[in-house]
């Protein structure tokens, strides 16, 4: 086994500092770990920095106040602006058939207006939700910006995906919790590291390949993916067909054995299967190191592949601390 891969993950964007707070607003809380010496509102409830103007890749948002109704037209951005306690309203999903949102998010949802699909997102459902911010992607919705902003303020990132860290600290800028958003990162990556060394502690370094079926070619993922992203944050390494800086690399079944590694995790995507059973019978497959030993580990595609997200990630270092028994870092 070959010493464990140290490629940096995507880097966090610098979080833009907020402005000092104009007027000290009596505190309404009883909770005195949460106020100010001088008696103001909480940090954490404060408007400090509005109004604001965003930059962001179509161009500058002028925001006259913290948002409070929220709808996010990508399913990364839903979760962006659940994991940063945003007032959301609308949004899109990409869980199953019907494209919801997806369990792990629970109760956070309950609430949130589907105002998808994620292709052509429902305009009028979208006004009608009467929105003070709407978040989406060129590489998503660009046709459709200006016609979002007509309905509000409209902020876009360039893409998802690779940029799924600066991306929540875009969405932190625009929500005035920049901090918040440096905060989580932190401790996402803190816990990432970690389970990571107790990782290769363990299982002495191991290689971790992970295969995508889809209904079409079959994906290596590669480093410039969420997960690549994730397992690059872990410090851990990747067969060499797979350590790249790509989104992924496309296999047929005759390339079946760029698909080894210590351990396989296996996901399917919607109509995966049929690719996924040719893959499993074909006798290249069953010669695998990973196959004869066993480590073959089937994950939810949703999590490890589609969130995109914070949630999604801390997802992913459940199942990786769980698959090798090592401390799984949670509070």
């Amino acid at each position: 086994m070959r010493s464990p891969s140290r490629r940096p993950g995507v880097r966090v964007a610098a979080a833009v500092a907020a402005l000092a707070l104009a007027t000290g607003l009596a505190a309404c809380g009883n909770d005195s770990a949460t106020k100010k010496d001088s008696g103001s509102k909480p940090a954490a409830e404060a408007d400090s920095g509005f109004p604001r103007s965003v930059k962001h890749h179509k161009g500058t948002t002028k925001l006259e106040a913290r948002p409070e109704r929220i709808v996010a037209l990508d399913p990364s951005l839903v979760e962006a602006a659940l994991a940063l306690d945003g007032k959301l309203v609308g949004g899109v999903g990409s869980y199953g058939d019907k494209k919801t949102f997806p369990p792990y998010l629970g109760d956070s949802v309950k609430n949130v207006k589907q105002v998808g699909p994620l292709e052509s997102p429902d305009l009028e459902s979208i006004a009608a939700l009467e929105p003070d911010l709407i978040v989406s992607a060129s590489v998503r919705h660009d046709a459709l910006y200006d016609e979002l902003s007509e309905i509000a303020p409209t902020v876009f990132v360039e893409t998802t995906g690779p940029t799924w860290k600066d991306n929540i600290t875009k969405l932190g800028e625009a929500l005035g919790a920049e901090q918040k958003a440096k905060d989580a990162l932190a401790a996402y990556e803190k816990r990432a590291a970690a389970i990571g060394k107790a990782i290769n502690k363990k299982a002495d370094n191991p290689e971790i390949s992970v295969v995508r079926f889809m209904d079409g070619p079959t994906r290596l993922t590669g480093n410039a993916s969420f997960t690549g992203i994730v397992l690059s944050d872990m410090g851990l390494a990747r067969p060499k067909a797979q350590d790249v800086d790509e989104f992924a690399v496309e296999v047929g079944e005759e390339q079946i054995r760029k698909a080894d590694g210590d351990h396989i995790f296996v996901s399917t995507y919607e109509g995966g299967d049929e690719s996924k059973e040719r893959f499993l019978r074909n006798p290249l497959w069953r010669q695998l190191d990973a196959v004869k030993n066993k480590q073959v580990h089937q994950v939810n595609d949703a999590t490890w592949m589609l969130s995109v997200s914070l949630q999604g990630a801390n997802l992913v270092l459940d199942d990786m601390a769980k698959t090798f028994g090592v401390d799984p870092q949670r509070g």
